[in-house]
């Protein structure tokens, strides 16, 4: 069964860095694009940043030029190096990939489990 591992999360102080990995695992044929998304409490959750297999990628505005998001092909995994956090990043991070698990015919959202971050002096 294919399923998305997340890791990387913590507390961290404003300014600081964190560096969130991705990792789909299972019988794979093909990943379309991954990404990451994040909940905050209270909040609706909303887009942080897409990568294609490609390497074509798109930023909410929020993050763009603080977050990279990154992509291995060869290890099914996804990165999003996060830089320069500020205390409104705090929230559950949720992973994201449209792929293609073996015999399926279609490709299909698969999410992980979310891993918290925190901004906090």
């Amino acid at each position: 069964q294919v399923q998305l591992v997340e890791s990387g999360g913590g507390l961290v102080q404003p300014g600081g860095s964190l560096r969130l990995s991705c990792a789909a695992s299972g019988s794979i044929l093909g990943i379309n694009v991954m990404g990451w998304y994040r909940r905050a409490p209270g909040m609706q959750r909303e887009l942080v940043a897409t990568i294609t297999s490609g390497g074509s990628t798109n930023y909410a505005d929020s993050v763009k030029g603080r977050f990279t998001i990154s992509i291995d092909n060869a290890k099914n995994t996804a990165y999003l190096q996060m830089n320069s956090l500020k205390p409104e990043d705090t929230a559950v991070y949720y992973c994201n990939a449209n792929l293609r698990p073996a015999r399926a015919a279609w490709y299909r959202d698969v999410w992980g489990q979310g891993t918290q971050v925190t901004v906090s002096s």
